[in-house]
């Protein structure tokens, strides 16, 4: 899939036959820290959850996208994302299988991307029904009880729980204009996504 630069985009993948793609903490940790090495030079993270057995990002490419990673100058040249999201699942799934004794591929060959702004054209509320969608995956898969409680997701971020340095928080309240309080903002966390939405977001 061709990313477009300063467009919205839901990324996903699952763990083959849906089995597990995180087996203890530090597998979570270990993920997170290759998804700021990969991402964070391609596009704005908006949220972000990892499951046991599959993962979600939001993301905003950068409006200089395009013409970075297609630079002639060596220093600066990048691979597109999607090459460099290959990597990240590539180079994770080789740790996994180092460390656990186990071979073959971990996640499903193909990694899904939506581009969310066609229908947000549409619907105002789409991007941000797909950010409440994400951070509520713990809550539906009954994983907690209350969305602050998975450490797996931006969610903690974004409610003042975390200092976390994935997510460009500024950017993203100002995008899908969040409630200022975290009182609302924790109010609008918990609000129910109309089938329509979530039905589009794949």
């Amino acid at each position: 899939m061709e990313f477009l630069a300063g467009h919205n985009y839901h990324i996903y993948n699952q763990g083959n036959n849906r089995e597990p793609i995180f087996f203890e903490e530090d597998d979570y940790i270990l993920f997170l820290k290759k998804m700021k090495i990969t991402l964070l030079p391609h596009c704005k993270v908006l949220a972000w959850c990892l499951m046991p057995n599959h993962f979600h990002w939001l993301i905003n490419i950068n409006s200089n996208y395009k013409e970075i990673y297609e630079s002639n100058t060596r220093s600066k040249k990048l691979n597109a994302i999607n090459k460099d999201i290959g990597s990240l699942l590539s180079s994770y799934t080789q740790d996994i299988n180092r460390r656990i004794g186990r071979t073959g591929s971990l996640f499903r060959k193909r990694t899904k991307a939506k581009l969310m702004d066609e229908e947000r054209d549409k619907h105002d509320d789409y991007l941000l029904n797909c950010f409440l969608y994400i951070h509520q995956n713990p809550l539906r898969a009954g994983l907690v009880k209350n969305l602050e409680d998975w450490a797996y997701s931006s969610y903690r971020d974004y409610g003042g729980l975390r200092n976390g340095n994935l997510c460009d928080i500024g950017f993203t309240k100002e995008l899908l204009h969040l409630p200022k309080s975290q009182k609302d903002f924790e109010k609008l966390s918990y609000k129910t996504i109309p089938p329509y939405y979530s039905q589009k977001m794949f």
